[in-house]
């Protein structure tokens, strides 16, 4: 996983080199590796993870990692969003679940600041970093989908739920979704740098994972946000002989999914439950209690309750939960608050577009994180995404290096031939 040395890089690197050997820096990169691995272990609370982020915040406030002013709009929405979620306590602000609810929103906010701070230069080493913790973190979690499914150990059921793969996370519909990123931005770096066993190896095995969880939603979200990653790549080809390779890659690359289904599809018990997940209508979708009856009435009573319900309120009162993001920041947070959030999602897909379209040493890692979120933006339709970690993981990172392309391009006059130091390590 070597970089591949460009101007710009060497440029940004050189910037960096001697902040990157001090003590402060060894010590973030460590308990940022560390972090990110731990990502993964969902099915406890609070989990490893969390604790990790609040060791990860006094380490960069000892690294004097610096804040963005072109982070502040993040900073002043997610507040928003906050406020709305503590206004919405004054109903139901006497039941400890409701108040830890709110309290994971100020923990996770405050996740996505911190990566968006860290990720705000561009620093690639951190990148390199980021990426190889994430896909070491996937892999574990997909090896205890494995041996869950398969049933390879004794009490491997933990990783299971109602047969689909959970792994290290409560819920498949999340579990899926975490796969993505890694999983873009090894494609990518297949794409852009060539075939590489060892990545077209660990592709399957996600991919693999992936298939498992039985997600609809992230099969769907994998779809759109591959095609959004190799949309850009195509736009973004220094020339048409670049441009016509990525089309023929992605070609080859669905034909190599197809093929990875119908081999998994083989296996009896994979066969069967694919069959029945495979309906585009599940029994809990439709007639009454169902999602889309609930998501018809979470919009009535949306327009009755300015201040929002607080967490949970609607579930207990109605029966289930609307399983819409969208509608869960109006219901929970209020209109303030579901204004903020649906604001946040907005801005973020708006801004890191253009940013992502620019030749940049880090264009790449950029484009993986906004197919992403993009992905995870269209699956906030149908399933409620405003506690996922890797959510605003995707966040931090999308506007920190939206912000680091906005200072490099009017620090330099970026040649196109700076755009082959996008390439991901």
């Amino acid at each position: 996983m070597s970089e591949l040395r460009s101007p710009a890089a060497a440029l940004t690197d050189g910037e960096n080199s001697g902040a990157a050997v001090a003590l402060p820096q060894r010590l973030l990169n460590i308990v940022l590796f560390v972090t990110v691995l731990t990502s993964s272990v969902a099915f406890i609370e609070p989990s490893p993870h969390d604790g990790l982020m609040m060791v990860l915040l006094f380490i960069c406030v000892g690294a004097r990692v610096p804040f963005d002013r072109k982070l502040a709009p993040l900073v002043v929405l997610l507040t928003i969003w906050l406020v709305g979620g503590c206004l919405s306590l004054i109903q139901v602000g006497d039941q400890q679940q409701t108040i830890q609810y709110v309290a994971t929103s100020f923990y996770l906010v405050l996740a996505a600041i911190i990566f968006a701070c860290l990720f705000c230069d561009g620093d690639l080493v951190r990148l390199t970093i980021l990426r190889r913790s994430y896909i070491l973190a996937a892999l574990i979690a997909t090896a205890a989908g494995y041996i869950g499914f398969f049933h390879l150990l004794p009490g491997s059921d933990i990783f299971l739920s109602y047969d689909r793969v959970s792994a290290t996370f409560k819920d498949p519909n999340v579990y899926g979704p975490f796969l993505i990123f890694p999983l873009l931005l090894l494609l990518i770096g297949v794409m852009t740098r060539g075939m590489r066993l060892s990545s077209v190896v660990i592709i399957a095995v996600l991919s693999g994972g992936l298939f498992l969880s039985f997600s609809r939603g992230a099969w769907a979200h994998f779809a759109i946000s591959a095609a959004v990653a190799i949309g850009l790549l195509i736009v973004t080809a220094p020339d048409p002989r670049t441009r016509a390779r990525f089309l023929l890659f992605s070609i080859v690359a669905v034909a190599g999914v197809l093929l990875l289904v119908i081999a998994m599809m083989s296996i009896d018990s994979v066969h069967d439950l694919f069959l029945e997940r495979a309906k585009a209508i599940q029994p809990y979708d439709v007639g009454p209690g169902g999602r889309f009856w609930e998501q018809r009435l979470a919009l009535s009573v949306i327009l009755d309750h300015p201040n929002g319900m607080g967490p949970f309120t609607f579930s207990r009162e109605y029966g289930t939960q609307q399983h819409d993001v969208y509608m869960q920041g109006f219901l929970v947070y209020g209109w303030l608050g579901g204004a903020a959030y649906l604001t946040i999602v907005v801005v973020t897909l708006a801004i890191a577009l253009g940013a992502a379209l620019l030749p940049t040493p880090w264009q790449h890692y950029l484009i993986a994180a906004y197919a992403a979120f993009v992905g995870e933006a269209a699956e906030g339709f149908i399933v409620d995404t405003d506690h996922w970690r890797h959510f605003f993981l995707l966040l931090g990172l999308i506007w920190g290096l939206t912000a680091a392309t906005i200072n490099f391009r009017r620090r330099y006059m970026v040649e196109p031939a700076f755009a082959e130091g996008a390439a991901i390590a």
